[in-house]
Formats: structure tokens, sequence, C-alpha cells
């Protein structure tokens, strides 16, 4: 169960729009949009991410193994929120 308060006039006519242009009712139509907002596929995952950003750095071979020399070799530890 969700309540959403204190949703502006305008979010509230969109959807309703949206809903019946998708032949739903509001409530299927935004648990639709919700579902689709937290799915694998709408999400970045972070070693697509990473490995994105190594492309783009083009490091040489060289370059990585300075990297490799210098960054820490201690397994990593386990961080606490609490």
């Amino acid at each position: 169960m969700l309540t959403v308060r204190n949703l502006p006039d305008e979010v509230h006519r969109a959807l309703r729009v949206r809903a019946a242009r998708h032949g739903h009712s509001m409530e299927a139509e935004v648990r639709e949009i919700l579902e689709s907002a937290v799915s694998p596929g709408g999400r970045v995952k972070l070693g697509s991410l990473l490995a994105e950003i190594g492309r783009q750095t083009r490091l040489t071979d060289d370059e990585f193994a300075v990297l490799e020399q210098v960054r820490g070799k201690a397994p990593a530890r386990q961080v606490d929120f609490g």
C-alpha cells in the first residue's frame, strides 16, 4: 500500500490521461511506471559503468602498469554504516 500526498494537479491530470491512453486505471498505470523505473533494465549496472569509464580514459598499457604498481593491495574492508 502506498499513498502519495501533495501530488500537483498537472501531474495528476497527466497520469489520468496516460492511464486512459494505455487503457489502464490510474493505479495500474502508476504500478507500471514504478515497475519500469526499478527494473534491472532501467538502472545502471556498476560494472558496465566502470568499464565504460575505463574505455573513455584510453590508458596505454604502460599507464595502466603504473596504476597497478601504486594501488593498494590490502583486501577490502567491510563498511559499517551503523
